[in-house]
């Protein structure tokens, strides 16, 4: 939102080769070669076990393969999340193409394509914080919605609380089913709304999602991304 692009192997179980220290040199031959190969059979065993993970930059197979690619999609710092009504999932998606194809605005997401399975707060945190922009789909359907009231309040509590997220709020009304001016939210009623049946939008989205100011959000999500694990190792 987006909503991640968040993501140490212990080491493999391994046992000494040929004999310990401890082993007594008085031990007839046939014995010491009984306690080495019982070594090397041990070391193999442990190198099959399923638990033992493989030595790094060994993994193969389509399962590391999609693990390495969540982990990169995980690290995205997106352009713009769309928050929208349940029933404006279509719309969502068709304005997050237009952001995209035609004016080259990328990537980004709509709240609908966030991780299934985990809690709405969640995901809401990730997709605001994950992204440079939160746009708001103001149509009919998002005043019914009391899960979106939620998200456009906690939206902008979060862009008055963090200074680099000021002004990243951008209310929109698409061209189906738009929520008339007169029946916005008076907190949103005070922020500029990107109108799609505008002459002027194509500039309002120039003037708006401006390259500069992503690359200072994404500088300081990287900074808060990376400032727990320096922490954590110091």
């Amino acid at each position: 939102m987006g909503v991640g692009r968040s993501k140490t192997d212990p080491c493999p179980l391994s046992l000494p080769w040929g004999k310990s220290p401890g082993v007594d040199m008085s031990q007839r031959p046939h014995e010491a070669e009984s306690k080495r190969s019982e070594d090397i059979s041990l070391h193999a065993v442990a190198e099959r076990s399923p638990g033992a993970p493989p030595p790094a930059g060994e993994r193969e197979g389509p399962g590391a393969t999609e693990e390495a690619a969540e982990e990169e999609e995980e690290e995205v710092f997106l352009k713009f999340v769309i928050l929208h009504a349940e029933d404006d999932t279509d719309e969502a998606l068709r304005v997050q193409n237009l952001l995209q194809n035609d004016f080259g605005i990328r990537p980004g997401i709509v709240f609908a394509e966030m991780p299934c399975g985990r809690q709405h707060l969640q995901n809401l945190d990730d997709a605001v914080n994950g992204s440079a922009w939160t746009i708001l789909l103001l149509t009919e359907n998002f005043l019914r919605d009391t899960w979106c009231k939620f998200q456009f309040y906690t939206s902008l509590m979060n862009s008055v609380n963090r200074q680099h997220k000021y002004n990243s709020v951008i209310p929109l009304r698409p061209l189906n089913n738009p929520l008339p001016r007169e029946r916005t939210p008076f907190a949103l009623r005070t922020i500029n709304a990107l109108e799609e049946e505008s002459r002027g939008f194509p500039t309002q989205v120039e003037r708006i999602f401006q390259e500069s100011v992503y690359k200072v959000q994404q500088s300081i999500w990287k900074e808060t991304r990376t400032t727990p694990q320096r922490q954590s190792i110091a």
